[in-house]
């Protein structure tokens, strides 16, 4: 009888490449790690450290449980009753992309208002699901004035208002979003809110203001890690949502699939558990600070590293009345080359801020853990000191002086 054993010729016959060969991670990352005090991420407390170490089942009690206290703690940060509260698997971008692809489809007309680089990208994010997008550019480094809002509002029916309160790119602060929300409900429009940058770093009320969708990262005001983001829909934008007819083009960003896990203990996909569990542990810190008492550290220590900065010799890229305090916009000398400079503070001082969107400027973060008084003595020290060492004519010591005075007025 012959043998049933499959012979050596009988084996398929694969062909592999040569895999590759590269170091650990823990021989990629410097020994010491960086101070991240640029425009995100930030610096997260070792509780949130440890919250995203942890791998557990996205379906289990344990994961019912962290999803129904992450929205409980989110409601209190977005200072809303709504029940319509979401966790996004991706960054702030993808908060953004499901604000926009739940309320605009083909036909939709949407006013954005456009500030700096990711104002512009809410348009683009509706006009590409068909929405008819019109923008309404507000002045170079300026905030939106709300009277121009009214004036554009009233020559067509728009259906969205989209409008970040913080731009991030150029560091403007959208201070009449208030009055702007209003006017949107006034007209019979859904305001769209990026908070990125803002949310629990500054006030915003969503109910108070009659703001229809805010989204938010989780990797910059609330100090967790990217990757994980939020969203919160009113009742008006949850009964919008309910009652279209057009197809749904993103299944992952789809809310009423979404809901089934966040409400219903149900399945959408596998849920980022690590990155739900550190930011359940931020918010919860949050929570325990207080919304006032956080607004008041985050303004009392960005004021005291602006007048250091100020102190130093530098100009502030925005004016007072239209500054965002999350991130500090600074006019570098023409003579310094920004690139070098950001080597240099993160290779001799270890600490890292931001570049620019094309202004001869860098950006210094305001946000979460970056507001502690050792981490702004250490930012303003190295960035003064690197200044110096490249032949600007500026005065180091003058505003560490000046910024350790305004650290030392004790707020309310």
């Amino acid at each position: 009888m012959a043998s049933s054993k499959p012979t050596s010729s009988s084996k398929p016959a694969y062909s592999y490449s040569t895999p590759p060969s590269v170091p650990p991670v823990d021989e990629i990352l410097p020994d010491e790690p960086l101070l991240l005090m640029g425009a995100g991420p930030v610096p997260v407390q070792s509780r949130v450290a440890a919250a995203n170490s942890l791998v557990i089942n996205h379906l289990g009690d344990t994961m019912s449980q962290v999803v129904s206290q992450v929205k409980q703690l989110a409601s209190y940060v977005f200072q809303t009753e709504s029940p319509y509260v979401f966790g996004v698997s991706g960054p702030g971008s993808a908060a953004m992309e499901m604000a926009i692809t739940n309320l605009v489809w083909p036909g939709r007309k949407v006013l954005s208002i456009k500030n700096g680089y990711f104002s512009s990208r809410f348009e683009e994010m509706a006009s590409r699901v068909g929405g008819e997008t019109t923008v309404l550019e507000a002045g170079e480094n300026h905030y939106i004035e709300a009277d121009a809002v009214e004036a554009i509002l009233k020559t067509q029916d728009f259906d969205v208002l989209t409008i970040v309160q913080g731009e991030t790119s150029n560091t403007v602060f959208n201070r009449q979003l208030p009055e702007i929300a209003a006017l949107a409900k006034k007209y019979g429009v859904l305001c769209i809110v990026d908070a990125v940058c803002t949310l629990s770093t500054m006030e915003l009320n969503m109910d108070e203001w009659g703001i229809d969708a805010v989204v938010t990262g989780g990797q910059k005001g609330l100090s967790s890690v990217p990757g994980v983001s939020l969203i919160a829909f009113s009742e008006l934008a949850w009964d919008t949502i309910q009652k279209r007819d057009a197809r749904m083009p993103h299944w992952c960003f789809d809310t009423r699939l979404a809901y089934e896990f966040w409400h219903n203990k149900g399945y959408h996909y596998t849920a980022p558990v690590s990155g739900l569990l550190a930011l359940h542990e931020a918010l919860r810190l949050i929570c325990i600070e207080t919304l006032p008492g956080r607004f008041e550290r985050h303004l009392h220590c960005s004021q005291a590293l602006q007048r250091g900065i100020e102190a130093m010799g530098l100009d502030l890229f925005v004016a007072q009345e239209s500054r965002l305090n999350s991130v500090i916009g600074i006019c570098l000398p023409q003579e310094i080359d920004g690139k070098e400079l950001l080597s240099l503070m993160s290779s001799r001082y270890l600490v890292e801020i931001s570049g620019s969107f094309g202004g001869h400027i860098v950006r210094i973060g305001q946000m979460g853990e970056q507001c502690r008084s050792h981490h702004l003595l250490r930012v303003l020290h190295a960035l003064g000191m690197s200044l110096q060492s490249m032949g600007a004519k500026i005065d180091a010591p003058a505003g560490m002086a000046e910024m350790e005075k305004q650290l030392l007025i004790t707020y309310p």
